[in-house]
């Protein structure tokens, strides 16, 4: 095609004459407006400006995010030799739930918790832990559904929510309660949109690990406004002090509970995205739910297949984390040192977590006056090269948080906390 002078048309030309409401001020592609309330802070502007410190040359101290591996914390190799010598035969799909010998491992694991009544047919198994979130939720929420949260939680549920249409409404964790519920104020929130509720137990980012009276007390509101529980049990066998984590599911075993967990944290598995939820309690009230959850899980045709062979070679081998959990287990002098390390700079008090792999200490707003939480990362990661996520992210409304990855090795930690306490003694907003 020619213009007028007879010159050739660019494929340019073409375009803004064709599409004259696409300007270079707009996107051409817009993102879908249900993104507008989705976060997830942990891998978002902090984390995308300590790549670009990257780019230049800097070497970041990244205690960000709980992946084991990139510390030199690997899971045992008989569970890569089970999954090695599996590969052959793992070409297929399997079964959309997952393959019988995990779903199988997973039953025999819930009945050593205490949960009676799981068989394999009610375990699915997922991509990690964050598909089979969105799963659950998009199987159960309308338009405007509302779903009890924790915050600080972790902040894939209250994104999750929001990608689903509904509305995460949260409720408080107390710090001077060790980061248990406030089972009053979760009470005060339940409407008649309610439809379900998030424990996240043992919980990220505080480390907290809920008594069974706590427990109890949230499943019993649970349990009089008829809401689907859904237990975040990741972190279940990652305890210290002679802390004891008590599923939900055993708990209030005469009400539904899809408890969730995987390989990430306990087997340090964290790449072969491999876990599971498995249902609990009376199938009857959530049957209809039930459909909906297993048409999704048909529709992903299955979770990756080699990943799989890790779970029975996990949960049935023997494997046992507790020697690293132990006094003188390397997490446990991790989490030791680097709380003292935290409560020893001026105007940092922390909780001691009873599980997990996290810190969340708190800034005292008299010592240290920070409105914006996450710029004082930004700044902590350019003057100090210290990469941390700011509190705000994990939807507590306050900005005197910060969470502290305690997997690198001590002498890590103690160069990294060093470096923060500097920062700390001179920085003003």
């Amino acid at each position: 095609m020619l213009a007028a002078d007879d010159q050739p048309v660019t494929f340019g030309q073409r375009f803004n004459r064709d599409y004259p409401r696409f300007t270079r001020r707009s996107p051409v592609i817009p993102q879908a407006s249900r993104l507008a309330d989705v976060r997830y802070d942990i891998r978002g502007p902090v984390l995308r400006r300590a790549r670009e410190l990257e780019g230049a040359g800097h070497e970041i101290i990244k205690l960000n995010i709980g992946n084991p591996a990139p510390f030199g914390l690997f899971t045992p190799d008989a569970v890569l030799a089970q999954v090695t010598e599996a590969i052959g035969g793992s070409q297929g799909y399997s079964d959309a739930r997952g393959i019988a010998p995990a779903r199988e491992a997973v039953a025999r694991y819930f009945g050593r918790l205490g949960v009676t009544g799981v068989t394999p047919d009610d375990v699915y198994l997922g991509n990690g832990v964050s598909e089979l979130i969105v799963m659950t939720l998009q199987a159960l929420l309308n338009p405007g559904d509302e779903v009890l949260v924790p915050s600080p939680d972790y902040p894939l549920w209250t994104g999750a929510v929001s990608l689903c249409g509904g509305r995460a409404v949260h409720y408080r964790c107390a710090e001077e309660l060790d980061w248990n519920p406030d089972v009053e104020h979760v009470e005060s929130l339940v409407t008649d949109r309610t439809r379900a509720l998030v424990i996240i137990n043992p919980n990220n980012p505080t480390g907290a690990v809920y008594s069974r009276e706590t427990l109890e007390q949230l499943l019993d509101v649970a349990r009089r406004h008829r809401l689907l529980v859904l237990a975040d049990e990741i972190y279940d066998q990652i305890l210290y002090d002679g802390a004891v984590h008590h599923a939900a599911a055993a708990v209030a075993p005469d009400i539904p509970v899809l408890s969730l967990g995987g390989m990430s944290k306990t087997y340090r598995l964290a790449g072969f995205r491999s876990g599971w939820l498995a249902v609990c309690g009376p199938r009857e009230p959530i049957a209809e739910y039930l459909e909906g959850f297993e048409l999704l899980a048909n529709m992903r045709m299955c979770p990756n297949v080699p990943a799989q062979h890790a779970i029975p070679a996990a949960l049935d081998g023997g494997i046992d984390i507790k020697p690293l959990l132990a006094p003188g287990g390397r997490l446990r002098d991790q989490r030791d040192r680097a709380w003292e390390l935290l409560t020893a700079i001026d105007g940092v008090d922390c909780y001691r977590p009873a599980g997990a792999l996290y810190l969340f200490p708190r800034l005292n707003p008299e010592a240290h006056k920070i409105s914006d939480d996450q710029r004082m990362c930004i700044d902590l990661l350019e003057q100090q090269h210290v990469l941390l996520t700011h509190g705000t992210g994990f939807n507590l409304p306050s900005t005197d948080h910060i969470r502290v990855v305690f997997l690198a090795p001590v002498e890590t930690l103690t160069e990294a906390i060093g470096r923060l306490g500097e920062f700390l003694g001179s920085y003003r907003q």
